[in-house]
């Protein structure tokens, strides 16, 4: 019996953040993965190595964890105004299938420097020293990131002395602006603007079947996530993955949790779906600052903190924090009376810092009130991201088609 050799398309496995990932050019794909639809899916799948029933994903580029089980497309943009667009694929670990209902914060970083790097930005726009500014298209969700990249003789400046909690070397800071960050499409109780909170409400009961009814701040700003207070749920703010991760009780109990919020959001029209929309939304939890010893073995003080959250990712605790989720953080603690906010204090602040598994992040917002209705303008927070290696990724040939 014959079998069709390996192709071999060009590809780039980098790092974002707390996250990594295999970027591809749009161009550089096969013709029939160019489109969304089964090809592409199928061509991600393999490249990751998914489905994996032994959830380690050997046979591919992925770490058969959240937070290494993703690609990334950029293409020339179609916006007005726009350098690239950036589409983002959660690729599932032991399932068929790509998630394409969000965006990745984490890797948002290392877009722009995957642009300039690929040659997809004009090089007369470029500065030889300093920061380059790259408004990125982010196509999963409709909105515009802002990248500032270092650039050092004429090159992407990766190395530098930025630390990120979560990362294990330094590198060179790439600072994200995320405009208008709430959501404006999905289904909600409410119309226009207040779907950053699609209830309409900034604290709702959500009555979860086997779990119980417990306060709730469900937004969409960044990404759709659901804020619990962790007293509500049986915890303390500080835990750290193994406390929970280990716990397939717990486990089953927050993908509970994510599946009636996702439920009450209007994200999803019968709970059953919640099963095939894995990336969103996100639960976490929220409590007041408290000592505790980070993953690290890092000493985080009550007072190096204004909150502490935990949030989890794929059926899994996050190891440090989703670059998207930090934004729904700091829009929600921007705005008085939502959990997060009430948790880290109260009243009005344009920046929160708050305490993950790994150690601290630094994320701010701007509210203002138009109308009656809550808006964020954009959400500020700093990432790194760094090439790890370059060149082809090779998949059975006839994996995306032909």
């Amino acid at each position: 019996m014959a079998y069709a050799p390996q192709i071999k398309i060009a590809a780039t496995y980098m790092r974002g953040g707390t996250s990594k990932g295999v970027f591809f050019k749009l161009a550089d794909l096969p013709v029939a993965a160019q489109v969304a639809g089964a090809a592409r899916d199928a061509l991600l799948l393999r490249v990751i190595g998914s489905p994996d029933p032994y959830a380690k994903q050997i046979d591919g580029m992925g770490a058969a964890t959240s937070s290494t089980s993703k690609t990334v497309i950029v293409a020339p943009s179609t916006q007005p105004g726009h350098d690239v667009d950036y589409l983002f694929g959660q690729v599932a670990i032991d399932a068929p299938f790509v998630d394409w209902s969000g965006n990745c914060g984490n890797l948002s970083a290392a877009v722009g420097p995957f642009a300039i790097s690929a040659g997809m930005i004009d090089g007369a726009r470029l500065p030889r020293d300093g920061v380059a500014t790259i408004r990125i298209w982010q196509a999963n969700i409709g909105k515009t990131i802002i990248a500032h990249v270092p650039m050092t003789a004429g090159q992407v400046q990766e190395t530098g002395d930025f630390e990120l909690d979560g990362v294990t070397f330094a590198a060179a800071e790439v600072q994200l602006e995320f405009l208008d960050p709430a959501a404006d499409e999905e289904g909600s109780e409410a119309d226009g603007p207040a779907n950053m909170f699609p209830t309409g409400n900034l604290v709702d009961q959500l009555e979860v079947p086997g779990v119980g009814t417990f306060s709730a701040t469900m937004i969409n700003a960044g990404i759709p996530t659901i804020f619990v207070n962790a007293a509500d749920i049986g915890y303390s703010g500080s835990e750290l993955q193994d406390a929970i991760n280990g716990d397939a009780k717990a486990l089953a109990r927050f993908e509970t949790i994510r599946a009636y919020g996702a439920l009450r959001m209007g994200l999803i029209k019968h709970i059953d779906e919640a099963a095939r929309r894995q990336h969103t939304p996100k639960v976490a939890f929220v409590a007041p600052p408290a000592a505790y010893t980070a993953s690290s073995g890092k000493q985080i003080a009550a007072g190096d903190i204004d909150l502490l959250v935990r949030a989890l990712s794929m059926g899994k605790l996050h190891h440090a924090m989703m670059g998207t989720a930090a934004v729904a953080i700091g829009t929600a603690a921007a705005i008085p009376g939502t959990l997060v906010n009430l948790a880290a204090g109260g009243g009005a602040r344009t920046a929160v810092r708050f305490g993950h598994p790994s150690g601290t992040l630094r994320v701010g917002a701007e509210a203002v009130v138009e109308g009656g209705i809550w808006r964020v303008n954009k959400a500020i927070m700093s990432r790194s991201a760094r090439v790890l290696m370059e060149g082809w990724v090779r998949v059975p040939g006839g994996a995306a088609g032909p």
